[in-house]
């Protein structure tokens, strides 16, 4: 079955709120943005149970666990309470994100030991130089830290979580006056605490102090509770693992005086706990990605038009970062840009040192660009293939749709329990099938190609024209955590599934890239036919038409659902809609897109310039017309291709 994205007629609604699951509020369309808000007046309000706690002179009273979580939940369903944006129409996101986040990092700890109390503490992000330079690179906060305090823009800073209450504490840099000369006021902290929607806000000089009363106060409840039975002190959880996707380690929060929590310092449990809730997205953060998915998408739409032969690579990632930072408000980039058009796409990480983006495109080329945008920390991670000419050779469309094949028979599979390496070996089979088909392989004329096909997987022949893994988890990173976590599958050794990024099977919640590929790269071609087990299967003579042809990759971002997943990318895939793109047409086309994550006001969209900036923002080169019905709940934007 070919793939083809949806028609498209846009209609921006919220969604009341309910107690129904997102599969029943949400309609099912393949490849579409969805989100959804509703009335600040459904929020529930926060619970009258509490738990008290003092710290430094404050006495605060917080509602358990398990009734702030469901608060959160209710906050981020109708985007209320403190919130992210970049302003204009760009994304709101709400700050109660983050507290689902630290629920849920609670919760797992206290289901590995029931009894677990202390503090986790986490240290920020550091603002750094550029070598000897006073240059300072644009900020971006450590994962970690910001998946349990959202403070994307705050450098320098430390945050503790307390067990079991998951009362959040951010502790911020002061400034003297020369540094505010320079880069402005200290953090003010009660703003950033309203900002950021935590329980407590001081500055960094605090820390010390702040940790060991709190230490010192929960061993005092703990004596007093005591009857009898044998119990531990509280513990200070720090971070610190392997990221088994780069190898490299976390490293754990560290400040002067730490070294008296020697006995109660806690290494091991963190990490583990965090990797694991960071697998499997919660709505909101679903939502957050698809937004970012939906400005990159437009961005690659973008720079398709726009491509010519005789523009440079360059042009192409300067156009992607302009349309995702203008309209989208992204100012990082997910990952450095892979512009690879013609034989550049014969190295997988095109663009990086010493390969910087910088060849001629010409009319013979197919690019391939694999691009994303990352707003408020959160990734996208999509690849484009497509004609510098603007159509197809019939080589180009025969690699194209074997491609393109792989990924519609990956995401027709996908859903919880099936088995991410057998998606791998899927990709693998469609695209042998299509060299077969284009004549690049040969069957030996046997009639069963099925049966061929699977004797080449037997000699690793799939490993050769796609060497790279078929997809990995993605989230606050581009490669996200827990791809081979402790108790799940472990890493093949076989040539090509050994560079998979996780053999994990599929969980609801989950984002992963699906992204098969199938290149044409001398040395490992040379390989193949030093290869007795391989070269029979090589039609040599018709090897030599794709030399220095490049490669095809499609990549797209997708939620694993109940019963299936959610493409939440929205590129032109099928051959004829790229070629209908690059030619002017318009895209998206009339499909239903649910984009209601903005938080609109209803009196300030009855004026025609506030609203239409907002479709400009979505897609520029698109000509809209728009109608406005205003309900009693919120408001339906019907926007129809003009």
């Amino acid at each position: 079955m070919q793939f083809m994205p949806p028609r498209l007629l846009i209609l921006v609604y919220p969604l009341l709120c309910s107690t129904t699951s997102s599969a029943s509020r949400w309609p099912s369309i393949t490849s579409n943005i969805m989100a959804s808000t509703s009335s600040p007046n459904n929020v529930k309000k926060a619970p009258k149970t509490a738990t008290a706690s003092t710290t430094a002179g404050y006495m605060m009273k917080m509602p358990p666990l398990a009734d702030k979580r469901s608060v959160a939940e209710q906050l981020c369903q109708t985007c209320s309470g403190p919130i992210y944006s970049q302003g204009l129409e760009t994304f709101q996101v709400p700050m109660a994100l983050y507290e689902v986040n630290r629920a849920r990092v609670v919760q797992a700890m206290l289901e590995k030991d029931s009894s677990a109390k202390g503090l986790i503490l986490l240290e920020g992000g550091k603002q750094t130089t550029r070598y000897d330079t006073d240059f300072e690179p644009v900020f971006r906060q450590e994962s970690y830290f910001h998946y349990l305090f959202g403070a994307s823009q705050y450098s320098d800073c430390y945050g503790v979580l307390s067990l079991p209450e998951g009362e959040a504490t951010l502790f911020v840099p002061s400034w003297g006056v020369e540094t505010e000369t320079v880069c402005g006021p200290s953090p003010e902290f009660e703003g950033v605490k309203k900002e950021l929607g935590l329980e407590r806000v001081f500055g960094v000089g605090e820390l010390k102090s702040f940790v060991e009363q709190e230490m010192k106060r929960m061993e005092d409840d703990e004596e007093e509770n005591k009857s009898g039975e044998t119990s531990s002190p509280p513990n200070l959880f720090l971070l610190k693992g392997m990221n088994t996707d780069s190898g490299n380690f976390a490293t754990p929060a560290s400040f002067e005086g730490i070294e008296k929590f020697k006995t109660v310092r806690d290494d091991d449990t963190l990490f583990g706990c965090m990797a694991e809730c960071r697998v499997t997205k919660s709505p909101a953060e679903v939502n957050l990605l698809r937004y970012t998915n939906w400005i990159s998408s437009m961005a690659h739409v973008s720079v398709m038009r726009a491509t010519r032969p005789g523009m440079m690579e360059y042009q192409l990632e300067s156009l992607f970062q302009h349309h995702t930072y203008t309209h989208g408000g992204c100012r990082h980039m997910s990952y450095t840009c892979i512009c690879a058009c013609g034989p550049s796409a014969n190295i997988l990480h095109y663009g990086h040192a010493g390969r910087p983006n910088s060849r001629l495109l010409t009319s013979n080329d197919i690019a391939l660009l694999d691009m994303g945008a990352e707003y408020h920390c959160y990734a996208s991670d999509i690849t484009c293939s497509f004609p510098v000419s603007g159509t197809f050779t019939e080589d180009q469309r025969a690699i194209y749709e074997s491609v393109l094949a792989a990924q519609v028979s990956i995401l027709g599979k996908l859903k919880p329990g099936v088995s991410w390496l057998e998606m791998h070996r899927e990709a693998f089979r469609h695209i042998l099938k299509g060299l077969i088909k284009c004549g690049v392989l040969t069957a030996g004329g046997e009639e069963d190609v099925d049966k061929v096909v699977e004797e080449m997987l037997d000699a690793d022949l799939g490993a050769i024209f796609m060497p790279h893994g078929m997809g990995h988890l993605i989230g606050i990173d581009t490669h996200d955590v827990g791809g081979y976590a402790a108790g799940t599958p472990q890493r093949s050794t076989r040539p090509g599934l050994k560079n998979v990024r996780t053999a994990r099977e599929m969980e609801e919640g989950m984002v992963l890239t699906v992204e098969p590929g199938c290149y044409f790269i001398d040395p490992l071609l040379e390989m193949a036919l030093a290869n007795d087990k391989q070269k029979k299967f090589i039609n040599a003579d018709r090897l030599q038409d794709f030399r220095g042809f490049g490669g095809v990759r499609l990549e797209d971002d997708v939620a694993i659902t109940a019963d299936g997943c959610e493409n939440l990318t929205l590129c032109p895939r099928s051959a004829e809609e790229v070629m209908d793109v690059m030619k002017g047409g318009v895209w998206p086309r009339e499909s239903v897109v649910s984009f209601v994550s903005f938080k609109f006001d209803a009196c300030s969209c009855e004026e025609d310039d506030d609203t239409r900036s907002f479709v400009q923002l979505l897609s520029e080169p698109i000509m809209w017309k728009l109608d406005f019905t205003h309900l009693i709940d919120g408001l339906i934007l019907s926007i129809c291709v003009a």
